[in-house]
């Protein structure tokens, strides 16, 4: 069965927890990113862990392999689940997050943002792409290969990730919309088209924390995954 995942992308720790408790049991796998983490700290995750939440500590890690080795290390000492890396960042610099996290945590690779769109990767790469998704699939092998327990990525590349990866990687899958609101995201889909595409966790930000009544909102997102899940 498919988990949720919910963004915690407050810009600060008090907003964060006053949505954690309101959300209370039926949320109990949190993501914190970047703006949340450097505003709060390290004090966001202990408090999420003290609530006996689940983290996935998105940072995005993406430096030379020593300096990344460290990075894991104390990610890992907060006693996240998920980590970040970037695919980009190359063979070494994951095998090096792979080692420092041991057994303690999962090293997931970020492929391609989903707010880029196939010019901007053009843009970016410098060079002509044959597709994007050949590009998501081509640094995801990379990722595997050297040690990533799966990737980030887009709903719209999952089912071709499932086919080249298998079915032990991990696929988490961001810019999860209940409705047709896109935000900054290109590359979005909804529960269904996730669950279908073979996705293990979708992470729901803004269709849940800036819905009026945010508990209302994950009550129906989570009725529509287990609808999705029944009919897969």
């Amino acid at each position: 069965m498919a988990g949720v995942i919910i963004a915690l992308d407050h810009p600060s720790r008090d907003e964060a927890m006053a949505l954690v408790d309101r959300l209370g049991d039926p949320a109990d796998f949190y993501k914190v990113g970047f703006e949340l983490y450097v505003r709060a700290g390290s004090a966001v995750v202990e408090e999420l862990r003290r609530r006996g939440k689940r983290v996935f500590l998105d940072l995005k890690f993406h430096d030379i392999p020593n300096t990344v080795s460290g990075a894991v290390r104390a990610a890992v000492d907060l006693d996240v689940e998920f980590l970040t890396v970037h695919a980009a960042g190359g063979s070494e610099m994951i095998r090096a997050a792979r080692e420092a996290a041991a057994d303690r945590a999962r090293i997931l690779a970020v492929t391609v943002l989903t707010s880029l769109s196939p010019s901007d990767v053009v843009s970016v790469w410098g060079r002509p792409i044959q597709s994007l998704r050949d590009e998501v699939v081509r640094l995801a092998r990379l990722a595997v290969d050297a040690g990533a327990d799966g990737v980030v990525a887009s709903a719209m590349e999952a089912a071709w990730l499932r086919r080249a990866l298998g079915r032990d990687a991990l696929l988490v899958t961001p810019g999860i919309r209940t409705s047709g609101e896109h935000g900054d995201q290109k590359r979005v889909a909804t529960p269904t088209d996730a669950v279908e595409a073979g996705s293990d966790y979708l992470v729901v930000g803004r269709a849940v924390t800036n819905a009026p009544d945010p508990s209302a909102a994950l009550e129906a997102l989570l009725a529509e995954l287990a609808t999705a899940q029944a009919d897969a």
